[in-house]
């Protein structure tokens, strides 16, 4: 009976083992990068892009308060803003642009939706502009190399 659950121990020790995956699979790293933050419409904005080791970017702008509300004050006042995200790689493609009407509620708020898979070695040149009457837009960028 001993030598019968050693041998049935022993068998399904070695099925384990040669279930194991013969090959490590690669991790892709992302990186983010942001422009500084700029001032349009009274709030602070800021374009970024997260690029992968394996060539795919995705660009996203925020918006945010410039400051904290006044003590005691009301609280900020929802903005009707007028928002654009737009990027392409440097001499090349259009990667797309995403226009948008947004209620700003004082939270912070992200723009998302531009982006593909760039050749590597490229450059990405990313830009997101706010405007909301009476204030025109300041367009923030940034330019990001693509190592992969």
């Amino acid at each position: 009976m001993k030598r019968t659950l050693l041998l049935a121990a022993g068998a399904a020790g070695l099925a384990l083992t040669g279930a194991a995956p013969a090959f490590a699979a690669t991790a892709t790293t992302t990186t983010e990068t942001c422009s500084y933050s700029g001032l349009q419409s009274g709030l602070s904005t800021k374009v970024c892009a997260d690029v992968s080791s394996d060539g795919s970017v995705q660009l996203f702008g925020q918006i945010a308060l410039a400051g904290p509300p006044s003590p005691g004050g009301p609280g900020p006042q929802p903005q009707y803003l007028n928002v654009t995200l737009s990027g392409n790689v440097v001499g090349g493609d259009s990667l797309g642009t995403v226009q948008q009407n947004v209620i700003f509620r004082a939270t912070t708020t992200k723009i998302t939706g531009v982006g593909g898979t760039v050749a590597c070695g490229s450059t990405v040149h990313a830009s997101f502009s706010v405007s909301s009457y009476p204030w025109f837009n300041t367009p923030v960028t940034v330019d990001v190399p693509v190592n992969c």
